[in-house]
């Protein structure tokens, strides 16, 4: 069922139809996206052709939503990331807080419970950037202060990833056979 959340609609896996083959294709494509559909259709044994209409209506349903380019950070001049904590009066996602989406620093916006209103990821090109991209922030209204967590070293960075479940099997269309056990799938110590 869809459902309208501010303006950004979110659908369901489920009234999407993602199956374990879409699941399959979404990441090969979420390792290269540039593959041909000759070639996924080789690794999945499927036509040219299938892979293409599935590619199509998971774009078309919203499943992939854009193809970018993932690009190094120290390449393009900002190794330094950030989280910023941002503590706001009242809700935080004022029109005024959502224009730091318009700056190149500002990769990630994310409403959050707990003692902060919402969270940053940003990158700058070093600690002076970030001094400035903060004092920026502050001057937003209703900004009452923050908190910034610089990364040191960053061990994993990827985007959603398609397979569910620690397993890596998706629990909706591939059901864990009875006898699998969590000891079996190595999730005992």
């Amino acid at each position: 069922m869809d459902r309208n959340t501010n303006g950004i609609r979110r659908r369901s896996t489920a009234s999407v139809g993602v199956d374990a083959v879409d699941r399959k294709l979404l990441g090969f494509l979420a390792e290269d996206a540039t593959l041909s559909y000759a070639e996924l259709g080789r690794r999945m044994n499927l036509s040219p052709p299938a892979v293409h209409e599935r590619v199509k209506r998971l774009k078309e349903t919203g499943v992939i939503r854009r193809t970018v380019a993932v690009l190094d950070p120290d390449l393009v001049g900002k190794p330094l990331l950030a989280i910023v904590h941002v503590d706001t009066q009242g809700w935080g996602k004022t029109p005024a807080m959502m224009r730091l989406a318009e700056l190149p620093e500002v990769e990630e916006i994310h409403a959050v419970t707990g003692d902060t209103c919402l969270i940053l990821k940003v990158r700058t090109a070093g600690p002076a950037a970030l001094e400035d991209l903060l004092a920026h922030i502050y001057a937003v209204p209703g900004v009452r202060g923050t908190r910034s967590y610089i990364a040191l070293r960053t061990h994993l960075e990827r985007g959603t990833a398609a397979a569910i479940g620690l397993d890596g099997r998706d629990p909706v269309t591939v059901p864990m056979p009875a006898q699998e056990s969590a000891a079996s799938a190595g999730l005992t110590e």
